[in-house]
């Protein structure tokens, strides 16, 4: 008898691994959303997608602040080296039914036929294509905004990958990821509340878990998408993924990613010759009491990170207080409305320079 040798089916391969690395550093506390897409990735990458559709069909359902567009931006980052490389339709601009023309163009004979341009054609779609990744990621953004029209128009997108234009060409959106993101059920998700969101008070002894918590939402969730959305339309459909708000450790990291970003920021705006910046523990905890809401998720943790790091730095850069070499240290003392900023002595710039590391 011939010897069997067990295989292992939850292994990934190397494409799907590093691109699964990748959106854990940018996307934080949604497990489940990275993991639909690496698992959607890597059967585009072997072939064994389906034919005739697109590579994946996603509803993000949750409130806002989550980081349902996020995983877009972040996807198209990883992918494609640009977090901008993603066709992004805006549903509230497509309320009613006239309007679906500026995704598909006006018929010939109709006035303005010459002047209307598709959005969603095919060169839109190939456009950020590179040599090797051949993949459109389309982005429609709080889907339950859109008229009837556009909801038709998807139907044909998401069963056949095919939509047609006004005048007669087709598009092929086999190989596109669609997205569509939604708040429907935020209020009733956010009712429940989350155990995890707060610093001050300890949460009840009989209150529920953070995976019971998070498992009510994903039923809330789906059940409101049902209600609002055909059956035909839920069916074409190849996950419902719900977002669930943020607890603290998550908000420390975004803390974190988002300093991250304006470094970046700051050397951007300094044309490679940048100031030295330094973020004390009590800076971080201060930006994270100020932006935690559990209503806006981390965009008010931006928001605060705005308002209390950027603007009062861009003041300091354009009243000439910091200078290209300067190394300055941000700190915060209890009870104070805002950060302490100061220049830091050029003996600390070892400091600087582990941190960039």
């Amino acid at each position: 008898m011939a010897r069997l040798s067990l295989l292992d089916p939850t292994k990934t391969g190397r494409e799907a691994a590093d691109l699964k690395k990748k959106l854990r550093r940018l996307v934080v506390g949604q497990e489940e959303a990275i993991h639909e897409v690496v698992r959607t990735y890597q059967t585009h990458v072997t072939g064994l997608s389906p034919t005739g559709r697109p590579i994946g069909n996603f509803l993000f359902l949750g409130p806002t602040g989550t980081g349902k567009t996020r995983i877009v931006e972040a996807l198209a980052q990883s992918l494609l080296d640009d977090p901008k490389a993603v066709i992004k339709i805006d549903c509230g601009e497509f309320q009613h039914s006239h309007e679906v023309a500026k995704l598909i163009g006006s018929p010939p004979g109709y006035l303005g036929h010459r002047e209307t341009h598709a959005l969603l054609s095919q060169e839109a779609l190939n456009r950020h294509h590179t040599e090797k990744i051949k993949i459109s990621l389309v982005l429609f953004d709080e889907i339950e905004k859109a008229s009837d029209a556009v909801w038709n128009l998807l139907l044909g997108i998401l069963d056949k990958g095919i939509l047609t234009l006004g005048d007669n060409r087709k598009v092929d959106f086999s190989s596109a990821m669609v997205f569509l993101t939604s708040n429907l059920g935020a209020a009733e998700m956010c009712a429940l509340g989350n155990p995890q969101l707060g610093f001050h008070s300890a949460a009840p002894e009989d209150a529920p878990s953070h995976q019971e918590v998070g498992d009510r939402m994903s039923r809330i969730g789906v059940a409101a998408a049902r209600r609002k959305f055909t059956p035909e339309f839920i069916n074409r459909l190849d996950k419902i993924v719900v977002f669930k708000p943020l607890g603290e450790e998550e908000l420390r990291t975004v803390v974190d990613i988002e300093l991250d970003i304006v470094r970046e920021r700051i050397l951007n705006a300094t044309a490679g010759q940048p100031f030295g910046l330094s973020i004390t523990d009590s800076a971080r905890e201060f930006l994270l009491a100020e932006g935690t809401d559990s209503r806006y998720g981390a965009r008010h943790l931006k928001r605060a990170i705005e308002r209390l790091l950027i603007q009062p730095l861009s003041n300091l850069m354009a009243s000439g207080q910091i200078r290209r070499g300067d190394y300055i240290r941000v700190t915060h003392s209890a009870g104070s409305p805002s950060l302490i900023f100061y220049e830091a002595a050029a003996s600390q710039a070892w400091e600087f320079a582990s941190r960039a590391a």
